[in-house]
Parts: C-alpha cells; structure tokens; sequence
C-alpha cells in the first residue's frame, strides 16, 4: 500500500494493473478495507487497471474526528483521484461504497466512466439500528462487531465452510478505528440517497447478493427503478459479500457491463 495526501487526511491506496488501461476504482464496505476486494484482482488486471484505497478511518487510511458525512467521504475519492491525477474512473463501491458511489454520481458525474453499486441502499433507517452500533463501539471497540457482522455477511454455509475468510474479515473489523467506525456509522445513519437517484445518469450497474438481510434484493430493487437505465444483477448462493462468496460469477457479471459500455 502506498498513501498520499488527499482531503485534509493521509488515505492508503493500491494501485495494479496494465499501465494506461481505463480505472476501475473499488471502494471498501463499512469496517473493512481495499482487502475485501483481493478476490477480484486476478480477473480486472486482465483488462483494467486497479485503484483500491481504505475508506476514512478504515484499513491504513488515516482517521479524522467524527462526525462524517457522505459529502466528506465523496470528497476523499475526489481528493485521492486529484491527488493522484487521474481524470475519470469506473467506480465500484460495496454497501458503504456503494453509498459512496451513489452521491459521487449524482455530485460528480464527469469523474466517472461508470457506476457498479453493490449490496448498498438509499437509505438505512432506522437510526437507532446505527445509535446502537456507536454505543456499543464506544463500550467494546471495533472488536466487538467481529463476529455479528461476519455472519451477516456471508451465507451460514460459507460461514461455517470457510473460517479462513471469516478470520480474515474479522481481523479488518477489529483493524478499524474508533474514529472512523463511529464516523463512517453517523454518515451511514443521517444518509438518504433516494431524493438524487433519478438525477444519475451515468451507466449504473446494481449487484446484490440474493441472500444479503442487510441491504437485501428490495433495496436493489428500488435503486434499480430510481436510477434510468440501471442494470440489475441478483447474485445466488451469496449474502452480503458475493464477490467474496461467487467470486467468478460476480466477476463475469462486471466484465460483461464494463465491456459494454
């Protein structure tokens, strides 16, 4: 990783692939890091080039005092893509990235190629479900997220299958920091997108796993009908993290939307 003055703050970056080739850029979920997306370097190198960084206050980025805002974090892409002089992205976010994406979109529509909103919603209430998270936080630490959160991420047979992946997220949670867990929670909580979906006109493809509780297929759904010309892709045998959990299929569903454009 490699980090670089961006919006007030040092953020963590990696950067792969063929030099010259169109930017995809993938942004982190909720008390994860550039690491979730590991599963999908192999298959985007082929013909992209990679610009994974850790959200405010997650992974090695820096964290900053709460509160933040979606505004705030929005502003972090564009100070990275500033930062590192680069014009125009393809942008892939899941769930907290994919809120992310939604206001960069509407915000910043010539900074983007193209939008991929994964497992991600407009809005989240109720609010005490995020008040909640904070207290427990503020009480435990990030720690104490490890396991409630892994097991909604990944299907029961997934979770049980494969505790090399729930190590491996669950040492990104307790990696979090304070700040940026309580931060990025009160962004996530005051968030609603639904007011700016049908402004988005950048090509938009939606992701959700059929199985994801959290942000489940009815809130994709809805992005869906919102966002004019948007593509849905429903995802089998995965909840809140199919490009962990059908790493192939989830890979050919975005190559086959890039490669439209």
């Amino acid at each position: 990783m490699s980090r670089i003055a961006a919006n007030g703050i040092e953020v963590s970056y990696k950067i792969e692939g063929p030099s010259g080739a169109p930017v995809v850029m993938l942004s982190n979920s909720f008390l994860t890091d550039y690491g979730m997306w590991d599963s999908q370097v192999p298959a985007l190198t082929k013909t992209y080039r990679l610009l994974r960084y850790d959200a405010r206050g997650h992974g090695e980025t820096q964290a900053s005092p709460p509160p933040y805002s979606m505004d705030l974090l929005v502003a972090d892409v564009i100070g990275l893509l500033d930062a590192l002089d680069i014009g125009r992205v393809h942008f892939m976010g899941l769930s907290m990235g994919g809120m992310i994406g939604q206001l960069l979109a509407s915000k910043h529509p010539d900074r983007l190629l193209s939008a991929v909103l994964c497992d991600t919603a407009c809005r989240l209430p109720p609010e005490s479900v995020w008040d909640d998270r904070i207290k427990l936080a503020q009480a435990q630490g990030p720690a104490a997220f490890m396991r409630p959160m892994t097991e909604r991420w990944l299907t029961k047979a997934d979770y049980e299958r494969h505790p090399e992946i729930v190590e491996k997220l669950g040492a990104m949670i307790k990696k979090t920091s304070l700040d940026g867990l309580i931060g990025c929670a009160q962004a996530i909580k005051k968030m609603d997108h639904s007011a700016i979906l049908s402004g988005i006109r950048v090509p938009t493809l939606i992701i959700v796993g059929e199985e994801d509780f959290g942000t489940p297929v009815s809130a994709a759904e809805y992005l869906h009908r919102e966002i004019k010309g948007s593509k849905l892709a429903i995802i089998k045998g995965a909840a809140h993290l199919p490009n962990i959990e059908q790493t192939e299929t989830f890979d050919r569903t975005v190559l086959d939307f890039l490669g439209s454009l």
